[in-house]
């Protein structure tokens, strides 16, 4: 298995710059795993394929407003977009700027103080506020688009799904972009349960892996939880003989991860951090379909569908999607995988 083996060639005409309106008027591929079978349909038509006593599993993080401007005493504008909390006051994130080492004061635009506290791995930086930041984001915050994305938006709140409730993500969970309450309402008055999970999805999830073994790539980390209630969800639908159908690959890490921790009874209530990496060959335990987005090559993401679907028949799917106009990445059309 080489990282080659997950590369595929996208025109850039392709990538979606602009969220489509409304939410679920979005394509939506159906790739039938056990036959191969493609079906072209509009993604308010999922209900069509899921069945009373199916359960959906969304991931209900919030994109924080992460991306933030500074000063330094010299004068020179620093850019940080916040990753992830460490405590009260403390960040880890990426920045931008020259002659950032440890000590380094700089103070936030309409902000407070900070003070760079440790170098990371190239330009991350760990960084420590003179107060929660928090508070400021409403003035000072913006929401960080994925780097493929030039075009500006409009309207913020469409880079975060309808369910979005737990403060914490630096990009969204882009599969769940797809539904609209009046949606959700309609699946859940055919009988299909919904469940929801939180996992803060970090930066690294746009990453390419650069090592020619994927193997050999370390995974970025991220916090995960799956609380009891979904989790009692879970273990009724299974006993029930439905399906859980996955809504992303972040709500799938999380349903995995949780899986591992549990024995095979059942699964329970699960919070922690998850470096949980699916290649080809790993045994879902829990996810039984999945909703997902088209993925970038070389990615991690693209490889845990195809550890889902299969390495081929992922490939020629998104070879069909391509020539049949589907508009790939974050503000793009969805895949159903049964």
């Amino acid at each position: 298995m080489k990282t080659s083996d997950f590369d595929y060639h996208l025109p850039e005409s392709s990538i979606a710059q602009t969220p489509i309106e409304p939410r679920d008027s979005s394509r939506l591929l159906v790739l039938h795993r056990d036959t191969g079978t493609l079906e072209h349909k509009i993604f308010r038509e999922v209900g069509e394929y899921l069945r009373p006593d199916d359960l959906l599993v969304l991931n209900q993080t919030r994109v924080i407003p992460a991306r933030i401007y500074a000063r330094k005493s010299t004068g020179g504008r620093v850019e940080l977009l916040l990753l992830r909390r460490e405590d009260e006051v403390t960040w880890q994130c990426l920045i931008g700027g020259k002659g950032l080492r440890v000590a380094t004061k700089i103070k936030v635009e309409d902000g407070p103080q900070a003070e760079i506290v440790k170098v990371l791995n190239g330009s991350e930086r760990l960084i420590r506020f003179e107060e929660p930041i928090e508070p400021y984001f409403p003035k000072i915050g913006n929401v960080p688009l994925p780097p493929y994305i030039h075009e500006k938006l409009n309207d913020p709140e469409r880079y975060q799904t309808v369910y979005a409730r737990e403060p914490g993500s630096a990009a969204a969970p882009t599969a769940g972009l797809h539904f609209t309450p009046r949606l959700l309402d309609e699946l859940k008055s055919q009988g299909v349960k919904i469940g929801y999970v939180t996992l803060h999805v970090g930066l690294d999830t746009f990453a390419p892996v650069t090592e020619e073994n994927p193997q050999e790539h370390k995974i970025h980390t991220e916090w995960c939880e799956l609380n009891q209630e979904t989790a009692n969800l879970i273990n009724q639908t299974k006993q029930s003989g439905g399906r859980v159908i996955a809504v992303g690959t972040t709500s799938v890490r999380t349903l995995e991860s949780a899986a591992i921790e549990n024995s095979d009874s059942g699964i329970s209530a699960f919070t922690g951090s998850t470096s949980l990496y699916i290649l080809p060959g790993y045994k879902f335990k829990i996810v039984d379909a999945m909703i997902t987005n088209f993925h970038l090559p070389k990615s991690t993401l693209i490889m845990l569908v195809s550890a889902f679907a299969g390495r081929e028949r992922i490939l020629s799917a998104y070879e069909t999607a391509i020539r049949a106009g589907y508009r790939f990445y974050s503000f793009g059309d969805a895949m159903l995988i049964l």
